[in-house]
C-alpha cells in the first residue's frame, strides 16, 4: 500500500496482538498492515472491540506486540531497545487518550502535567523558562496560563481534552495517535477539539492516526480511512473513496449506521445488515483503485467491486 513521493513516518506490517493463552487465543488484532504518511491523518473506524484502540497502544509500546514489525521514522521500534533509544521514540510519538480525565493525575496541576516530560528528557531545566514552555502550550490549545495551576477537577471535560493536548504536544513530537479524544465530549466540544487538532498539525508539521467510531467526524479530519472488523482491517483508501465509492460490504453497512441530520431523510435512510463471511488463506488486499485497497480472496473482491 504505496503513495509515491512522500514520506513514509510509520510502516505496519502483519502486526498482531493477541491476548489470553496461546491454546486459545484472544486475536485483537490478527496481521494488519498500513502505512502512515507525513503530514497526513489517517482514521481509523470501526465498531467498538474491532481492536483498533489496541492497534494504537501496540504501537506505542503499552503492549509488548505478539507479531509482526512496526517501523517509526525508518527504524523497527519493537524488541529490545536500550534507554536511549526509547527516550527518542517517545519524544517523536505522543498519545491523546479517550478519557480526558482518567488519563490526567488529579493530584498534579495542569502546569505539572504539561511539564512532566520535561523532567524526564531533561528539558528546559531553568523554572522561568519551563513556566514560559508550559504558558506557550496552554495558549497553543485555547488555554491561558492561569489554568497552569489549577487541578484537573477544575476543568470541563473540553478543556481536561485540551491539557492532554498540550501534554502531547510538549515534547515536539512528529507523529501522534489520537485515541478516540472526543467521544467522551459533549457534541458541542467536540467540532472545536477537531478543529483544534487541524490547526496543530497545520502548524507543526503532525502526522495523526485518528481512531473513531464518529464516521462522519473521521471524513471531515482524515485524508485516508481503514475500516477495522474482528481485529483485520478491510478496506483502506482517501477519504472520499471510502464514503463514496465503498467496496467492501463491512464498510457499506458501517456507512448507512450514520444517521442524518434531516428528519425526513432519517425517516426513509435504509440500514444495511452485515453477515460476516469467513475467507480462505488466499485473501489478501486487492487494489480496486488509486491507493483504495479491499480485503478479501479475489473472486469475493471482484463481486464487491461489480456490486458496488
Amino acid at each position: 500500500m504505496t503513495k509515491s513521493g512522500v514520506k513514509k513516518v510509520l510502516e505496519i506490517k502483519n502486526l498482531k496482538q493477541h491476548f489470553g493463552s496461546e491454546s486459545n487465543p484472544i486475536k485483537a488484532v490478527d496481521g494488519i498492515s498500513f502505512d502512515v504518511y507525513e503530514g497526513e491523518t489517517l482514521g481509523l473506524v470501526g465498531e467498538s472491540g474491532c481492536g483498533k484502540s489496541t492497534t494504537g497502544r501496540s504501537i506505542i509500546r503499552l503492549y509488548d506486540i505478539t507479531g509482526g514489525e512496526i517501523i517509526f521514522d525508518g527504524e523497527s521500534i519493537h524488541g529490545k531497545k536500550s534507554k536511549n533509544e526509547l527516550k527518542k521514540f517517545n519524544r517523536q510519538m505522543q498519545m491523546i487518550f479517550q478519557d480526558p480525565y482518567a488519563s490526567l493525575n488529579p493530584r498534579m496541576t495542569a502546569g505539572e502535567i504539561i511539564s512532566e516530560g520535561f523532567t524526564i528528557h531533561g528539558l528546559y531545566k531553568d523554572k522561568k523558562e519551563r513556566r514560559e514552555k508550559v504558558n506557550q502550550l496552554l495558549e497553543a490549545v485555547g488555554l491561558n496560563k492561569e489554568h497552569a495551576n489549577r487541578y484537573a477537577h477544575e476543568f470541563s471535560g473540553g478543556q481536561r481534552q485540551r491539557i492532554g493536548i498540550a501534554r502531547a504536544l510538549s515534547l515536539d513530537p512528529k507523529f501522534i495517535i489520537a485515541d478516540e479524544p472526543i467521544s467522551a465530549l459533549d457534541v458541542s466540544i467536540q467540532a472545536q477539539v477537531v478543529n483544534l487538532l487541524k490547526e496543530l498539525q497545520k502548524e507543526r508539521g503532525l502526522t495523526y492516526l485518528f481512531i473513531a467510531h464518529d464516521l462522519s467526524m473521521v471524513k471531515y479530519i482524515s485524508d485516508r480511512i481503514a475500516v477495522m472488523y474482528r481485529g483485520k482491517i478491510m478496506e483502506i483508501g482517501k477519504a472520499d473513496d471510502i464514503y463514496n465509492h465503498p467496496v467492501h460490504p463491512y464498510t457499506k453497512s458501517l456507512l448507512s449506521a450514520i444517521p442524518l441530520p434531516d428528519p425526513m431523510s432519517e425517516k426513509h435512510r435504509q440500514r444495511i445488515p452485515y453477515k460476516h463471511t469467513e475467507v480462505d488463506d488466499s485473501a489478501s488486499y486487492h487494489e480496486v483503485s488509486d491507493q483504495h485497497y479491499v480485503y478479501g480472496t479475489a473472486d469475493l473482491v471482484k463481486t464487491w467491486v461489480a456490486n458496488r
